[in-house]
């Protein structure tokens, strides 16, 4: 029998592996399974595996686990020949599946549930609502760092002698001990690498032989990704505290002065003989070394000869903040104290309030207030913002209020930091958490109050992968299980949020002034066409918006420019013969940026360099046509050499602390002029910013959505409210090639209430939202044609069950081609009732189910989008 060994790195997860367990997994062997003695219960745990399965798993408890097996633990299971996979026990129970012979749970990680019971609920009511499987909600719900990864690998038997071995070896077998047996001591290789070192698909039974001759032994290397801040720090030696020690000490490093420095850096910042429970604690070891006199070396000497000793210590990717000093007091204005005891009177009768308030009417205010009276009352608080960079600025604000109960979960943090916010808010360390939309997974059981700022973005909501979730939605649901209050906050709430205050499920209350002595800004729409056509364009800039830009910046006031679209250009051609320049994965054209001098799709990633001539007819004669961000910057770097210019999109923010050091900067005025994407218009809070530009109006009205209109005016609006904010009058210049747009009226005015009248009809006679739910059924395949046919067949099937009334299309959506899936689309308008959503949701399912069941379809994907924005 071969020894099983298992890596050290991994302290007791692969125990309960031993060699002929290992052998008849890897190499389709059946296992017996003895039988329980008759006084010994035998339970069952239905699992929730991170993968889009249409069921639950059954595994069998060792009896000798029975007592450890916790709902809502992660456990480590055998999924198929190879995968070995950690995963959420859902249930518990004794009753054994009917269909296949449950396999033993492996290891058990947590003794205690890293997903609450009000989490479980909340995600069964996710992939039931969202037309997805309870494994892709886990998947999308836990951090990367508490989902454990695995592969089987390959490694020499410790007892293995070259030279003493009594077996022959093949040609095959001796290649894989020689790569074994070359570099480091305990070198192990996976399966795949050993297939490509042969360079044969049928290997294993070359490891199965070497194993039988005791020459190499399997074991699964399973990795728990979460590993904890260690930071290294050094103290004082215990026995020269004492004042004469010490001063011994001193003498015997009279000679040392490198060393002396050292401790007397130490002494200065640790007060040993006033706490000794201060030198307890020491310090940080790179601290010593922060000076440039300070010699690492002598810092290790003094370690190495028992002066110092040197310690680790665990400690939080979030340091606690001094609470004293967190205590920040506010008073609130008369305008908020009313709407705060109105907010406060009907969460007595509705657990829904929408807050409508104009653009820097203090909403932010009333929510901490809010906040404060929860954590008062025992509660948990979750207070969702749509963007990484609204975070940035006002969890500042924030964490002068709340201190360390405050933390903050987004997609910028490292997967560590995020299981140390998951685990804060499990041990209640963290009783606040400023969030965006992956905030609602987190384990809150105790939830008292939730915020939904800025309630109407779309960025809330999730497209691929699956759950294509709205968060907004989610939060709505998880508040109405764990009974709390929650608010929704914005200056141009959704026609659908501001729908349910009409009919009285939720409560409104509004703001109509701004904080203090601010005003809203004056709003002035101005010609692109008449500019063009009497030829005084400045690039893409009109005279009037250039005039105001620089009278601004004269006064030393701050200027916002919003064009949404990023990029240098949309696309390049070819003055000569018309070749533009397309993704070789999606039916787009490529996008060219100037920084990176190259081509790129915004789709798919996929990017090429830019070309110096056409490789369609030879000629140089390339051309940019139209603009973007990169080419704003780029232009008023030139036009406003005095002005420091600077940029926010998604190409300027991927790194993890860009949103933080772009809007500082702004802050402190460092940059004069910020352009940016609609990242600029959701509800940033500048002082000195006293103009707006919006450069291209009408790119955001024509677009092929019944949510056009909608979104322009939140957009224009919200990016007009970034103006005027601290007493400064602000004004707006709207660039447009139609100024008699209806809806530039209702922005003019800021008429929320006419705008939501005039679209509220437009929703009822054309059956959209909120009178209608709307579900959007996308096929792919490679294949067109197999596309077409696939979703023609879907649509029959559909039509049968539900009505050719309900359901529209296919039809090719106008990007018919996205990393080389060929797309058809097909719309399903159904009753808000709640029997008929829930009867519909069935029958697409097992429509959906039908075609990929079918034999020409196997390769198709079908995605489900509920509720599409």
């Amino acid at each position: 029998m071969a020894r099983y060994f298992i890596e050290p790195g991994h302290l007791s997860l692969l125990f309960a592996f031993c060699f002929r367990l290992l052998l008849s997994l890897t190499f389709d062997f059946v296992q017996p399974q003895p039988e329980p003695a008759a006084d010994r219960v035998t339970l069952f745990a239905d699992v929730i595996l991170p993968l889009p399965l249409p069921k639950l798993y059954t595994y069998r408890v060792p009896f000798e686990l029975n007592d450890q097996v916790v709902i809502g633990g992660r456990v480590i299971v055998q999924f198929g020949a190879k995968k070995t996979l950690s995963c959420i026990v859902a249930a518990v129970h004794e009753t054994p599946p009917a269909n296949y012979q449950a396999k033993y749970i492996l290891e058990f990680i947590d003794d205690a549930p890293v997903v609450t019971q009000p989490q479980l609920k909340l995600f069964r009511w996710m992939a039931d609502y969202y037309l997805c499987t309870l494994g892709e909600v886990i998947n999308a719900a836990l951090p990367a760092a508490l989902k454990l990864s695995s592969e089987s690998r390959v490694q020499l038997h410790p007892a293995f002698e070259v030279d003493t071995n009594p077996y022959p070896l093949s040609e095959q077998e001796q290649k894989i001990v020689d790569a074994l047996s070359t570099g480091e001591e305990g070198k192990s290789m996976t399966f795949t690498e050993v297939g490509d070192l042969l360079g044969i698909a049928s290997f294993h039974k070359y490891i199965k032989s070497l194993m039988q001759k005791d020459v190499v032994f399997l074991f699964e290397h399973l990795s728990d990704k979460y590993s904890p801040k260690v930071v290294k720090k050094v103290r004082l030696a215990h026995h020269y505290v004492a004042e004469a020690a010490l001063e011994q000490l001193f003498t015997q490093l009279a000679s040392k002065a490198k060393q002396l420095d050292v401790l007397m850096r130490y002494l200065q910042r640790v007060p040993v003989y006033q706490n000794e429970h201060a030198n307890h604690k020491g310090m940080e070891k790179a601290a010593l070394t922060s000076a440039p006199h300070l010699s690492p070396s002598a810092v290790n000497t003094l370690i190495k000869n028992g002066v110092l000793e040197q310690f680790d210590v665990i400690v939080s990717r979030f340091p606690m903040e001094d609470d004293e000093a967190a205590n920040m007091h506010f008073t609130l204005s008369e305008a908020q104290q009313e709407a705060h005891d109105d907010i406060m009177r009907q969460f007595q009768e509705k657990d829904i309030v929408l807050l409508h308030g104009v653009t820097g009417a203090g909403k932010t205010e009333i929510y901490i207030n809010l906040i404060q009276q929860a954590l008062e009352g025992g509660g948990q608080v979750l207070y969702l913002l749509p963007e990484i960079a609204l975070t940035a600025q006002i969890v500042t604000r924030l964490m002068r209020v709340f201190g360390s109960r405050l933390g903050v979960y987004h997609s910028k943090f490292s997967d560590n930091e995020r299981v140390e916010v998951w685990n804060g808010v499990l041990s209640g360390r963290f009783q606040v958490v400023v969030g965006v939309r992956s905030s609602v997974f987190l384990p809150f059981d105790n939830l008292a109050l939730l915020i939904v700022d800025e309630e109407h973005e779309s960025s809330y909501k999730q497209y691929d992968p699956a759950p294509r979730y709205n968060a907004r939605e989610v939060a709505l649901m998880m508040a109405n299980f764990q009974g709390a209050k929650t608010l929704l906050g914005s200056a141009t709430p959704s026609v659908e949020t501001y729908y349910q205050t009409r009919t009285g499920r939720y409560g409104l209350v509004s703001l109509t002034k701004r904080f203090g002595e601010a005003g809203l800004p004056e709003i002035e729409l101005v010609d692109t066409r008449k500019s063009r056509e009497q030829k005084t364009m400045l690039n893409h800039f009109t005279p009037e918006l250039m005039q105001e830009m620089e009278r601004k910046l004269a006064a030393k006031e701050q200027v916002i420019l919003f064009q949404n679209r990023r990029g240098y250009a949309p696309f390049i051609n070819c003055l000569d013969c018309g070749w533009i320049p397309k993704c070789k994965n999606c039916a787009v054209s490529l996008s060219y940026h100037k920084h990176a001098h190259e081509l790129r799709c915004h789709y798919c990633g996929y990017h090429d360099r830019m070309p110096v001539e056409c490789p369609a007819c030879g000629s140089r004669n390339i051309k940019t046509v139209g603009f973007g961000t990169e080419k704003l910057e780029d232009d008023l770097k030139i036009m406003l050499p005095a002005a420091s210019v600077q940029r926010m999109d998604l190409d300027t923010t991927r790194a993890k602390n860009s949103y933080q050091q772009i809007i500082s900067d702004f802050e402190k005025q460092t940059t004069n002029v910020l352009v940016g994407t609609q990242m600029v218009t959701k509800g940033l809070d500048f002082a000195n910013v006293s103009l707006v530009g919006i450069i291209n109006a009408d790119s955001i009205i024509h677009y092929p959505d019944f949510r056009a209109h909608e979104r322009a005016f939140q957009m224009f609006v919200q990016v007009s409210g970034r103006a005027g904010r601290k007493g400064k009058k602000g004004k707006v210049i709207i660039q447009t090639g139609d100024p008699q747009q209806v809806i530039f009226d209702k922005v003019i005015r800021n008429d929320y209430l006419e705008f939501y009248e005039y679209e509220i009809l437009q929703r009822r006679e054309h059956g959209y939202p909120p009178f209608m739910r709307v579900i959007r059924l996308t096929v792919k395949h490679v294949d067109p044609v197999a596309a077409e046919r696939a979703a023609i067949m879907l649509t029959q099937e559909l039509v049968d069950r539900l009505g050719r009334e309900a359901v529209l299309g296919p039809e090719a959506p106008y990007i018919f081609r996205i990393r080389n899936f060929y797309l058809q689309e097909i719309t399903i308008k159904l009753s808000r009732e709640h029997t008929v959503l829930r009867s519909a949701k069935a029958d697409i399912l097992e429509s959906i189910n039908l075609v990929r069941d079918h034999k020409d379809f196997k390769q198709a994907r079908i995605a489900a989008d509920v509720d599409p924005m």
